[in-house]
């Protein structure tokens, strides 16, 4: 329950702060028990706490994407692409990369240095919902590129969306508005590895109890951490991140280096 609880608080946090949510999990489930870190059936009650997190801070944006602001569905759809081919792939092929905790703590210095980069672009005024299909493809290049472990998927598609011009506020909402089919595409690939499990006959590694606090604990920190980020954005703050992420990514390599994870 411990270990639970810890993972889905860093899920709530680190999956909207530009820290890497995959990269923390990673570094994590090295430490931890190896039940808990590969786990597809946590793996989906946390995504599934922050996909909430998303669903009530956006609302309105949402319920405006079925009215007034249908046409932003395809740019999103298109966005959304990259990270598919680009996930589906390394998932079938490369699957071990996305538990390897020394490429995450050396993702997390590029991701780091991204932040640095995003923190030194001049005001932009551009709004999501007059983008084009070339600018959401662009952004879900960014979004593809943080399938790697350490690499932040806000952070990344924060910084895709102010390099096509996006104001502040409109890259953070296009941002999060894509991550709605990322992790709800995430969750179905984990459900797809929870069935396979089941259907070789493992039983579920979770109590009940356990798989609800998770999802509780993943979403209310998630809504604390997805205001916090809006906040920190709009006072053009998210660079101070990186004083997090580069130290992070230099500590854990070094400790890989030294077999101590």
């Amino acid at each position: 329950m411990i270990e639970t609880i810890i993972l889905a608080v860093v899920q709530g946090i680190a999956e909207f702060l530009p820290i890497s949510s995959s990269g923390h999990l990673v570094i994590l489930g090295a430490m931890l028990s190896d039940a808990q870190s590969e786990s597809p059936t946590l793996e989906i009650i946390l995504h599934a706490g922050t996909l909430g997190s998303i669903l009530v801070i956006f609302w309105r944006r949402i319920l405006d994407l079925l009215t007034s602001d249908r046409r932003v569905i395809p740019l999103l759809i298109v966005g959304t692409l990259p990270a598919v081919v680009v996930g589906l792939t390394i998932k079938s092929q490369f699957g071990w990369i996305l538990k390897n905790p020394m490429l995450a703590g050396a993702m997390l210095i590029v991701t780091g240095i991204m932040l640095i980069v995003l923190g030194r672009l001049p005001a932009r005024h551009r709004v999501y919902r007059d983008g084009s299909y070339w600018g959401a493809f662009v952004v879900g290049c960014f979004q593809a590129f943080a399938i790697l472990p350490g690499i932040s998927r806000s952070g990344s598609t924060i910084l895709g969306g102010r390099l096509l011009g996006l104001k502040t506020d409109d890259a953070v909402t296009f941002s999060f508005l894509l991550a709605i089919p990322a992790i709800s595409g995430a969750t179905v690939l984990a459900i797809k590895d929870l069935v396979d499990e089941v259907q070789e006959g493992v039983p579920m590694d979770h109590s009940i109890a356990e798989l609800t606090i998770g999802a509780l604990v993943a979403f209310g920190v998630g809504i604390f951490a997805l205001k916090w980020l809006i906040g920190w954005s709009r006072q053009e703050r998210l660079h101070w991140f990186a004083g997090w992420c580069i130290p992070a990514g230099v500590l854990v390599l070094g400790l890989c280096f030294a077999g101590l994870v």
